[in-house]
């Protein structure tokens, strides 16, 4: 008499899931494969170099933004909060501090900013868009009462070069370490961690979250802080990949940042994301524009591919889950 054990050959083997994440991922690839057979200098490692480069402050900032989303939040202040760390970067560089103090100063500006937006959130009770919309204001122009129209160019080579120069002789250019070291934590702290499970759990359901013993008005204050801090990471970058320090830095990224995020799998209504989802998201957004400008496609174009693409990454997942849905309805009937 033989026993059917779920080890033999019966078992049944697991399904491949076919989520948004893992299409974007091939939708890359396929990007990648028509931009080589289309474009001669596509896959130039300058050019690659330039991809990994220009993608820099909106994939850090996309770290933190991928919490915030799924927590059910929003921030549209984060490319001001840029702007403000990299004004203060510039004017106590340009007033005698010592450069990694001035670095640190960028770093701790933008993450009091979060931290405020995310006490204007949770303890005063308004909405994080009317929120960050205001603070978006606020913050730039706290930058623009700094600087005005004044701008500070001049730092040290050895930094200005981590912005915008490559490792040695290769095409890996040096804020690239930095951003892999990011996303590894934050992609162990979303997937690996208690942190991770409570931010998803919030997005789900913040009542039922409450009720689990979450303590969300703290979990979400530490989120936009988290938010915060990132966008002045990413300040530091910014600045020295265009050895400038300004008001008007960064200028429109928050909506780049968004649609990568969205684009990569993260759910607007929260509760749902992935970390390679939103790498994916933000190397697809970076790829699509390289293509089109080596294309020489103008810039009203790209802004509207750019377009496309964000309304693509809100729509499609909805209309799939409804698809999905209707099925499962005519195969109960």
């Amino acid at each position: 008499m033989s026993v059917t054990t779920p080890d033999s050959t019966t078992a049944k083997k697991p399904k491949f899931r076919f989520t948004w994440d893992t299409s974007i991922l091939l939708l890359l690839l396929v990007v990648w494969v028509a931009a080589t057979l289309t474009t001669d200098n596509f896959l130039s490692t300058t050019n690659v170099s330039q991809i990994f480069s220009n993608t820099s402050e909106i994939t850090i900032m996309a770290f933190g933004m991928i919490f915030l989303i799924i927590v059910g939040e929003i921030d549209l202040s984060i490319a001001s909060i840029l702007a403000l760390g990299s004004a203060m970067l510039g004017w106590s560089y340009e007033r005698g501090t010592p450069i990694w103090l001035s670095i640190i100063i960028c770093i701790v500006v933008g993450t009091l900013c979060g931290f405020i937006n995310g006490i204007l959130v949770t303890k005063v009770g308004l909405g994080s868009l009317a929120v960050t919309i205001g603070t978006l204001a606020l913050y730039r122009g706290i930058a623009n009462g700094l600087l005005g129209t004044k701008t500070v160019n001049e730092f040290p080579d050895y930094w200005t070069s981590f912005g915008f120069d490559t490792i040695g002789k290769s095409w890996i250019p040096q804020s690239l370490p930095l951003i892999i070291i990011l996303g590894i934590g934050f992609g162990l702290l979303l997937h690996n961690t208690p942190f991770g499970r409570r931010s998803l759990a919030i997005g789900q359901s913040p009542e039922a979250a409450k009720f689990a013993g979450v303590n969300v008005i703290r979990h979400k204050i530490i989120v936009f802080t988290f938010t915060g801090f990132m966008s002045g990471i990413a300040g530091v970058i910014y600045t020295f990949r265009f050895s400038t320090a300004q008001a008007d830095n960064g200028v429109g990224l928050e909506l780049l940042v968004i649609s990568a995020c969205l684009l990569g799998g993260v759910s607007i209504f929260g509760g749902i994301g992935t970390m390679w989802g939103v790498i994916a998201g933000v190397l697809l957004a970076g790829s699509v524009e390289s293509w089109l400008t080596l294309r020489e496609i103008n810039a009203q174009w790209r802004t509207i591919v750019t377009g496309i693409l964000l309304l693509t990454s809100v729509a499609a997942p909805v209309l799939i889950n409804k698809a999905k849905a209707r099925r499962k309805v005519t195969k109960s009937l």
